[in-house]
Formats: structure tokens, sequence, C-alpha cells
């Protein structure tokens, strides 16, 4: 298992900070240990850094058009739970989606707790009963209670769905319900909309504000029903202590070593001209080696039936929903 504190140490050999064999001071750990949360904080802007898309799962309140998202925020989920160790069992699931990333609250969990990696919870749904990896430890359990989780708040949408489960008789579809694509709006687009209250059955547009603690999500129209399905880019977590374990895929340990030596350098007045170079491009080859594995594949071009020439009939309309009336 790999912590911060291996990282730091190894970032301060890597630039003659420390010999072979000795460990860091508390003051040089805890100056190193600042400098890389500062760079993880830093990896959450830089798109193609990021390694996992989070799923954010809210039901439709009929008539309401604003929803916010972060802690606190009244876009959460509800769970009945329990937590041994750093292993928390989810047992129900009263409201919203289980994800990675989401922050607990309830009796006696510590503030800063957060799912860090499905276990047995991985399924086919994002709201699945199982078993998560937390990123604190807990030394005496906590017995089966209601523990309210919080979305990350993310720092744009990329995109978004609204599933249908009832008709407009109020009858249940089979399978499960419709899937229909939402339109994620640049400002100016929102700002275009005339009649911002207009009701309709579901929403076919959002329009996302990132403020500082809490985002805050219009959608458009005034929805009826829904269960609203939303994509975002995962944020990195800040460790809090030297000894969390890092949680991370293939290369970005290594990624870490060498971009917290070459931010380190100038702290400690390295001017090696042949160690500056050497640094710094261990630093920049591991990044882009992880920004080739995560690049995301060009989008084919869309187009709607009314711009093609031919209008060949299939059975692709269902797919889209096309039926539901």
């Amino acid at each position: 298992m790999t912590t911060p504190y291996d990282i730091v140490s190894r970032a301060l050999k890597d630039i003659g900070a420390l010999e072979a064999g000795e460990t860091p001071t508390p003051e040089a750990a805890q100056d190193a240990f600042d400098m890389l949360n500062d760079l993880v904080d830093q990896w959450s802007n830089e798109e193609m850094m990021v390694f996992y898309k989070n799923e954010i799962v809210f039901p439709i309140v009929p008539g309401q058009t604003q929803y916010t998202i972060g802690p606190t925020g009244n876009i959460n989920a509800s769970i009945t739970g329990s937590i041994t160790g750093n292993i928390l069992t989810v047992t129900g699931i009263n409201s919203g989606a289980v994800n990675v990333g989401q922050a607990l609250s309830g009796a006696g969990i510590t503030d800063g707790t957060t799912i860090q990696k499905m276990l047995t919870g991985a399924g086919n749904n994002v709201n699945e009963a199982g078993t998560y990896q937390l990123n604190t430890t807990y030394s005496t359990p906590i017995t089966s209670e209601t523990i309210t989780l919080y979305y990350q708040r993310p720092l744009s949408i990329d995109s978004a769905f609204v599933r249908i489960n009832t008709n407009s008789n109020g009858v249940p579809i089979v399978n499960g319900g419709l899937d229909y694509p939402i339109a994620v709006l640049a400002l100016q687009e929102y700002e275009m909309i005339g009649l911002k209250t207009l009701n309709g059955p579901w929403p076919k547009a959002l329009y996302y504000q990132p403020s500082e603690s809490l985002g805050n999500i219009y959608v458009w129209p005034n929805p009826a029903q829904g269960e609203m399905h939303i994509f975002t880019d995962n944020l990195f977590q800040r460790y809090v202590s030297l000894t969390d374990a890092i949680v991370l895929p293939q290369g970005y340990t290594m990624c870490l070593r060498w971009c917290l030596a070459e931010r380190l350098m100038p702290m400690y007045g390295k001017a090696n001209p042949t160690q500056i170079t050497m640094i710094n491009a261990y630093a920049a080859q591991s990044k882009a080696t992880l920004k080739r594995i995560n690049m995301k594949p060009v989008q084919s071009a869309r187009f709607a039936d009314a711009m093609l020439s031919s209008r060949q009939k299939d059975a692709g309309w269902i797919l889209s929903g096309g039926f539901f009336r």
C-alpha cells in the first residue's frame, strides 16, 4: 500500500534533499505533503488527467427548477448502512445513488469521510447495495443507521439524460423506463430561453453554475417527473494525513512522485541543470502517458432526421423512446 509519506520520501530523495535510507523531518514531510495536496487539486482541472466519470443520480421534484450540489446540497443520497474498519456496508438505498467520491454524514461519522472505491457494491447500476471502501478507518464499528451521502461539487457537467419511469397516465413503463438526452447549455444559451418557468413533462436542458462551495443546476422546462442522470469528471481528493492509502490506477503513483519532485526543487534551491532536466523530463513523460490513456475518442458527427436526404425506416426509433406518448 502506497501512502503520501512514501511519495514524499521518494520525491525528496529524487532531488537530493535526502540520502538513501534517510527519512524526512516532520517539518519537511508536512511541507511536501501540502505541496502534494496542491498538486492533486491542480490535476482535477486537467481534464485528461481525470480517469473516472461520476454518474450523479437524483429524483426530479415536480415543479422545482433549481437544485444545489456539493456539501449539504439538496442533491444527495440516503442509505441504510454500517461501517467496520474502512468498509461501508450498504444494506438499503432510500433515495439517490451510491458512488465514488461521495462524502458521508451521520451519527459517529468523522468529517471528511468519503467513498474511495467500489467493492461488492459495483454492479449493473450505480445504486447497488454492497460494500465500499472508505478513506477513513474506524476503530469503533458504526452499527446500522441512516447515512446521508453528498456529492462533490463538479467543476462542470459533461452530459446528462433523464429517465422516465411512468407514462402520461402514471402507468409504470416496462423494463425500467426510457432515457431521454438532456442538452447541457452555456450561460448565453440559457439566457436566451424566454420563459424559464414553462411547464413540461420532464427536463430537456440544464444549465450549471459552479459556485464556490455549492453548484447550482437549473433545469428547463419546469418538470413534472423524471430521474436525472448527470455525468461529471471525478475530482481528485486531498489526502487527510501522510498515512492515508493512495488508491489510484496504475501509473499514477509514479507520476505523483516525479511531479512532486519537480515542484519541490525550487523550495530546496536545486539548480543542477542535469538534475533539473532529468526530473522535468520524467514528470512530463509520466503525465503524457496517463493523458494518452485517458484521452477521449473523437465523437462521431450526429445529425437530426430532418437533415438527412434519406429517411429509411428502421427500428432505431425505439431506442430513443420515439414510441413514448
